[in-house]
């Protein structure tokens, strides 16, 4: 399966079940805690639970527009592509991340024994239960995990960005008085 055939079954198949409450922090780097489900194509019936999350900050150099860095997804290991083509991919398909820098830290990758529907309910009331509303539950196909993160990275920006632009609109306000 190629890159595109990835994105489209991502697209098609990736369901956010619960999402961050809290906007993107604008002027500093925030933390997209989140947890992955998906099922296991090599122990049918199971399902695949990746722990981990984005960290979305400006990067250490300024970066033309549209120019974003994506490490820790592992498309050079799991598609041979480097970073430049994922930009360009989501680019000519109409998705402009804005120049930051989104890591993807895995903390842990584990087999849940169960149906991804039991492991929905499962994570989705232990998350309840703890009062958790910072972490993601994402489910998503598993051979392309990175594009279902990508695509929840990508609707909490869209989310935050109206609050984000009167911020800064306001910051600037104040520097000029």
């Amino acid at each position: 399966m190629d890159l595109e055939e990835k994105w489209e079954k991502a697209l098609k198949h990736t369901e956010i079940v619960r999402a961050r409450l809290r906007n993107l922090l604008t002027f500093e780097p925030t933390h997209l805690p989140y947890i992955f489900l998906g099922e296991s194509a090599v122990n049918m019936g199971d399902t695949v639970v990746r722990k981990g999350k984005v960290v979305v900050d400006k990067p250490l150099l300024i970066l033309p527009p549209h120019y974003p860095q994506f490490e820790g997804f592992k498309f050079k290991d799991d598609f041979n592509v480097d970073e430049e083509k994922i930009r360009t991919f989501l680019l000519l398909r109409g998705l402009s991340f804005p120049s930051l820098k989104y890591t993807n830290e895995i903390s842990s990758l584990e087999i849940y024994e169960g149906s991804l529907e039991k492991a929905t309910k499962e994570f989705k009331g232990e998350l309840e239960r703890k009062e958790d509303v910072q972490t993601g539950l994402i489910l998503g196909p598993e051979d392309c995990w990175q594009f279902s993160i990508i695509i929840y990275t990508g609707i909490l920006m869209l989310k935050s960005a109206s609050g984000d632009i009167k911020r800064i609109l306001e910051r600037f306000r104040r520097r000029g008085r």
